[in-house]
């Protein structure tokens, strides 16, 4: 498909979804961005009220309890979110993009009918069970493992960095079926509290400190045959897949936090003094702000870019790792010259800056490094 059909033009409803998501974000989230970062403290409060605006289930059909939006409008939802605490969008990003959309792409008619409706209304909180101590990058070095046993599969084995690994209630794992093939990796849904399934050690973080993020432990777990998703083996495949979309989530979250520290930025530099005049009229200031501003616009298109190919059933493999890439790397630029602008206040917990600043790194090393995703542009544009 040409990239040329396609109209990048927010939609009327784009434009309402995104008014109602900044309005929840100002009046909701602002307050409590501080308390919740400094107790590390899952805002589940926050999360139900954004359950309630359709939020947690954006872009599902109705049919199973989601909002019927559609990854354009989910951008923009993540995007307001994270201008005001990218942590907060980070939980939606992995909520949606990651376990729900997992389980509505691939799994049986019978699991999503059992599954989505809790997990789209927020009566659940979902996570996604992919990396591990020595897997990361390299998903073919899973050591978690699911054997067969009669009507049941035994799942073994640790996983690392799972956002929700604690208060996650409905989680889908990827685990190795078969050694003897390469990446033989399946995916099944587990629940909190199903017999040998636990949390381990919550990570105390550089930023991202609402976003929840633990070990996950399986000792014998047994789960119905019937929680496999798809197709055995087919779990690798599918995981790239969920990957593609999980990282315009994630660029939508990256430009809506460089736009967040933008914003403080220019509103900083109009009111601080120095040699009798705002720094705002300083020529070395003004092009800090310049600089942000257009690639916060660059990265901005080339999210909504992903968007709405995705929307059309495209492929969006080099699409997403463009997005992705860029806004993440301009996000962290941004981020860094929003302190700079703010001087030794920017380094201080009284202005938004310094929480931008210790967020915003997670999101070049997340669902992706720059590395990899610079791995997957090449790949595309090599064939």
């Amino acid at each position: 498909m040409s990239d040329t059909a396609v109209n990048f033009s927010p939609t009327e409803q784009m434009l309402m979804v995104q008014g109602m998501a900044r309005d929840f974000a100002e009046k909701e989230i602002r307050p409590s961005v501080m308390h919740f970062d400094e107790s590390q403290e899952f805002p589940r409060s926050l999360f139900a009220k954004m359950a309630g605006l359709g939020f947690l289930g954006a872009y599902f059909p109705e049919e199973y309890g989601g909002a019927g939006l559609t990854v354009a409008d989910f951008s923009v939802i993540v995007e307001e979110i994270a201008r005001v605490d990218p942590s907060v969008a980070l939980g939606l990003c992995a909520h949606n993009g990651l376990c729900i959309s997992h389980i509505n792409s691939f799994a049986s008619e019978e699991l999503k009918r059992k599954y989505l409706p809790d997990l789209c209304s927020g009566r659940r909180i979902g996570g996604w069970g992919l990396t591990e101590a020595f897997s990361g990058s390299d998903a073919g070095g899973m050591r978690t493992t699911a054997v067969k046993e009669g009507d049941q599969w035994v799942l073994n084995g640790t996983k690392n960095f799972i956002t929700h690994g604690i208060t996650g209630e409905t989680f889908v794992i990827l685990a190795v079926t078969d050694r003897t093939k390469n990446k033989s990796i399946s995916a099944f849904i587990v629940e909190k509290g199903t017999p040998g399934f636990s949390a381990g050690k919550k990570e105390n973080k550089l930023g991202m400190r609402c976003s929840e993020t633990a070990t996950l432990i399986l000792e014998d777990v047994r789960i119905p045959a019937g929680n496999l998703i798809g197709n055995e083996g087919e779990g690798f495949k599918q995981a790239l897949q969920v990957l593609d979309g999980g990282r315009i989530g994630i660029a939508a979250l990256a430009v809506g936090l460089a736009q967040g520290a933008l914003e403080a930025s220019i509103a900083y530099a109009k009111v601080r003094q120095q040699f009798g005049r705002p720094i705002a009229e300083n020529q070395g200031i003004q092009f800090k702000l310049a600089d942000m501003a257009m690639e916060i616009e660059a990265a901005r298109l080339l999210t909504r870019k992903a968007a709405f190919l995705r929307m059309k059933g495209a492929d969006v493999n080099l699409a997403s790792a463009q997005a992705k890439l860029f806004a993440s790397e301009a996000a962290t630029r941004a981020a860094n010259e929003a302190v700079q602008i703010h001087g030794g206040y920017g380094f201080t917990k009284d202005y938004p800056v310094e929480k931008f600043y210790r967020d915003v790194k997670l999101l070049t090393i997340g669902e992706g490094t720059s590395e990899i995703q610079k791995l997957v542009i090449a790949r595309n544009i090599l064939l």
